[in-house]
């Protein structure tokens, strides 16, 4: 099972993605970027970070590896458990952990891990095909400037004996400067037209790149992925000798009072609520209810989350 490849196709779909035991990998929204020096337009993109601090247990990915993998839930859990717990031995040995489209995980000299995100891939679906654009700037001839200048080149000399002996003379430089200044012009503006019309056509072959690349992504669908979609094919007596129950957690509190305040009002709610004990961060855990069946768990999750709290989430124990 590569791991990584089943993270990467859910940062797509979702902010944050929970690896059990090890960590959270969440996405953060960055605008288009124009960097002047260089003249390139990057489009708007995703950008992920990593948390080691959020590593409970929230059933997104777990029951996304089941349902593509064929396996039942816990069967994922103990493989994903796995994989985490091998990550973490080869990062305490001093290797760097490659995820592929991800990034890179390593401790540094304090032993605190320092995650490099992979900039190569972008996870919003609405710039997907979308790649950094180099424009060229146009440049414009300044006539005025030319036109003043020919004329200090040009002498200008205006008497009476001029005037007496040639009357022709000045006309003709006069000619002489507007024939040069139609010139000059006609030049400028012929290379102006063909700046625009090459630029014209490198907007337009951009434009028809990305419409390409548009029309041949047909294999992703954006549609997030809902929990109430997912069939897990589970056994009901292997359960019961794993042992697990499984938590539909309503939140986690600093505070035992805060706590036993929330158990009160979910039970004059209607709910079997329960104090848990405290998370690894020595919060207060109470839960809307708890269940042995996976499925009963599932089905309750994705009530609680329509009906009373879109936060709520999954959590398995033994």
């Amino acid at each position: 099972m590569v791991l990584e490849h089943y993270i990467s196709e859910l940062l797509y779909r979702y902010n944050c993605v929970m690896v059990p035991e090890f960590g959270a990998f969440l996405t953060q929204m960055k605008s288009a970027v124009l960097i002047e020096g260089s003249n390139t337009f990057y489009p708007p993109t995703k950008q992920i970070s990593f948390n080691e601090q959020v590593s409970s247990n929230d059933g997104l990915l777990i029951s996304y590896i089941a349902n593509t993998e064929k396996l039942s839930y816990e069967e994922a859990l103990v493989k994903v458990t796995q994989i985490a717990t091998n990550w973490k031995i080869a990062l305490q040995k001093g290797s760097r952990l490659e995820l592929a489209n991800i990034g890179e995980l390593w401790l540094n000299s304090n032993h605190k891990l320092q995650f490099q995100p992979y900039d190569k891939t972008n996870y919003l679906t609405s710039s997907f095909g979308l790649s950094s654009i180099v424009y060229a700037p146009i440049t414009r001839e300044i006539l005025k400037e030319e036109v003043i200048a020919l004329e200090e080149k040009i002498p200008f000399v205006f008497t009476p004996e001029k005037r007496e002996t040639s009357s022709l003379r000045p006309y003709l430089k006069y000619a002489a400067i507007f024939l040069l200044a139609i010139s000059t012009g006609l030049t400028g503006f012929r290379f102006y037209k063909e700046s625009i019309n090459k630029q014209q056509l490198t907007v337009e072959k951009v434009q028809e790149e990305v419409s390409k690349r548009i029309q041949e992504a047909t294999f992703f669908d954006t549609a997030p992925m809902e929990l109430p979609t997912l069939s897990l094919d589970v056994i009901s007596a292997p359960k019961k000798k794993v042992g697990r129950v499984h938590h539909i957690v309503a939140g986690a509190f600093r505070f035992k009072k805060n706590a036993n305040k929330k158990m009160r009002q979910l039970k004059r709610r209607g709910f079997n609520p329960a104090y848990i004990g405290t998370n690894p961060h020595g919060l207060h855990m109470v839960t809307y209810d708890s269940f042995t069946d996976v499925d009963e768990a599932l089905n309750a999750l994705r009530s609680v989350k329509r009906t009373q709290s879109p936060d709520a989430w999954l959590l398995s124990t033994k």
